[in-house]
């Protein structure tokens, strides 16, 4: 008998970074830390799970964005010059540190793992991550849901219904593109739902949606279970919510397991640490420092600056012993919430970036692994399961109303915005209103116009992304989110005037736009007509 649910969610995200005239920008190495520390070391887990014929069940989602990059021949090519640049510095490293008996292993354990990601990648996959995933989705391992097409943040996009339209349009047309079906919910990008999104989710067939804890414990009426059983929404769409307790013990920066002592310290790396003609090769061509990924060191003491050497094998058992307290937590609080609502088993949702297993917490696929595998010792009574699964198994939902929010700081949308990035709605809205007009005003168009109008609709996705509001707001690369978007903002404007009249029509500055940013290819610009016709 099942005393209750756990449902994972990891939301694998980056913005679209992609600059085919330049190989140098520090921000397309987003994407190749992520494949080496996170997407490449889930996916063996994952397979793990699927080999040894364990009870797991979790859901992914995978942004529109991301999809591309992954599938882009011109960035597969690149990360695989990078990840051999690795190999590279792992030799060298090896030899410098050969009479080191703290990090002469730990170089060598590098060596290891970047060829074994250079393998996997050209080899066994042959660099195509999607149809990895895809085929643990086949197996029953992973639900992939997708979120907004460019993670557009919906709730500040209200004045135009059609702009979050459509997000939603674009990003269910992408993930039928990849995985060949329809998908069965969606990631809100950062959580952030308003009342009336529902109705948009519920045109697309969409079954549900996340949101913070505060989306459900002060939706209308009162949630009866809490944060433990979703809500259904008027529109027949679900909203789960995130639990607080779960999500503490993991997201935490002073409470949570990724600042145990014993784990790799993410921000200490030989870019930043070794002499800068050893590493100059190795690091931007200007001379800029960054993460080479070769870390040496764990964190030791989140308070002070003195470092101890790095020791995989405590590391792993300290996951181990995490995976088996997050457990014992859950089981805790499952008895609990039983003991409130007999009616039903008690469900905890916990969603998390998945960027935060592998990349920032280097041994969050291992934590991952040993909380499926112990499941079975600590509480066979528990199971996990996906909202899908959950909606399939429990038909009959509280009606209620989620309220307004978001998981950002203060929980509503103050990140993104406020001063830092306040200025950038005004043409973000300037440039929407501009494009659902066209689309109505110029009907069915064929030829240049039809490009120009579909190159507008991707330029003004693209400048929707909430990363760059975000990104202004936490002062990191904050000239490279601004200069990306007023580039789309200027292109938005561009197309707009040779639509009307009031610039030449050029085939050449088209056909360079839609060269630059190959995304969403059978983009239709007549998705912006309507802010409510169906969907089909």
């Amino acid at each position: 008998m099942t005393k209750g649910w756990i449902a994972f969610v990891l939301h694998a995200h980056l913005p679209f970074v992609r600059h085919f005239d330049r190989d140098d920008y520090l921000e397309e190495r987003w994407l190749f830390e992520a494949i080496t520390e996170c997407y490449l070391p889930l996916l063996s887990v994952f397979e793990g799970w699927r080999r040894d014929g364990l009870p797991a069940s979790i859901t992914l989602t995978m942004s529109p964005t991301l999809l591309t990059m992954l599938a882009d021949p011109l960035l597969q090519e690149r990360y695989a010059k990078h990840i051999s640049k690795l190999t590279l510095l792992a030799d060298l490293e090896i030899e410098r540190t050969r009479d080191d008996p703290a990090f002469a292993p730990l170089a060598q354990m590098y060596r290891d793992r970047f060829n074994e990601a250079l393998h996997t990648f050209n080899d066994r996959y042959g660099r195509d991550l999607i149809g990895a995933f895809r085929q643990l989705m086949d197996a029953g391992i992973l639900e992939i849901i997708p979120c907004p097409a460019t993670h557009g943040y919906l709730p500040l996009m209200r004045p135009h219904p059609e702009a979050q339209r459509a997000q939603i349009a674009v990003a269910v047309d992408t993930y039928r593109d990849y995985f060949h079906r329809s998908p069965p919910g969606i990631w809100l990008s950062e959580c952030a739902f308003h009342p009336g999104l529902e109705n948009i989710l519920a045109d697309f067939h969409l079954r549900y949606f996340i949101t913070d804890a505060h989306g459900i414990l002060y939706a209308t009426p009162r949630p009866r279970y809490g944060l433990h059983a979703p809500l259904m929404t008027p529109a027949g769409v679900a909203a789960f919510g995130r639990d607080v307790e779960s999500s503490k013990q993991v997201w935490s920066k002073d409470e949570g397991y990724p600042g145990d002592g014993d784990y790799r310290e993410y921000y200490r790396d030989i870019g930043y640490d070794l002499d800068f003609e050893y590493v100059r090769p190795f690091i931007h061509p200007e001379g800029i420092r960054l993460h080479t990924g070769f870390k040496y060191h764990r964190i030791t003491d989140r308070e002070g600056n003195h470092k101890e050497a790095y020791v995989p094998e405590w590391a792993e058992a300290k996951a181990a012993v995490h995976a088996g307290n997050f457990l014992f937590n859950r089981s805790r609080q499952l008895e609990w919430l039983s003991s409130l609502m007999p009616e039903r088993p008690p469900l905890i949702l916990c969603p998390y970036d998945a960027e935060l297993f592998g990349h920032w917490w280097y041994e969050g696929p291992r934590f991952l692994d040993q909380v499926i595998r112990q499941q079975g010792q600590v509480d066979p009574e528990i199971a996990f399961i996906t909202p899908g699964r959950y909606l399939d198994q429990a038909p009959r939902i509280q009606p209620a109303m989620p309220n307004e929010s978001s998981w950002g700081d203060a929980g509503y949308h103050e990140v993104w915005l406020e001063n830092s990035n306040h200025w950038l709605y005004r043409h973000l809205h300037r440039a929407a209103e501009r494009m659902v007009r066209l689309s109505r005003e110029q009907g069915d168009r064929d030829g240049l116009s039809r490009r120009a109008l579909n190159q507008m609709a991707r330029e003004l996705l693209l400048a929707q992304s909430s990363d760059w509001a975000f990104i202004m707001k936490t002062d990191t690369a904050v000239r490279y989110a601004v200069n990306r978007s007023v580039y789309h903002l200027n292109n938005c404007s561009h197309l707009y005037e040779m639509l009307r009249g009031k610039s030449p029509m050029e085939e050449q500055v088209i056909r360079d736009l839609e060269e630059r940013s190959p995304i969403f290819p059978n983009m239709d610009y007549r998705t912006y007509c309507d802010a409510g016709s169906p969907v089909h």
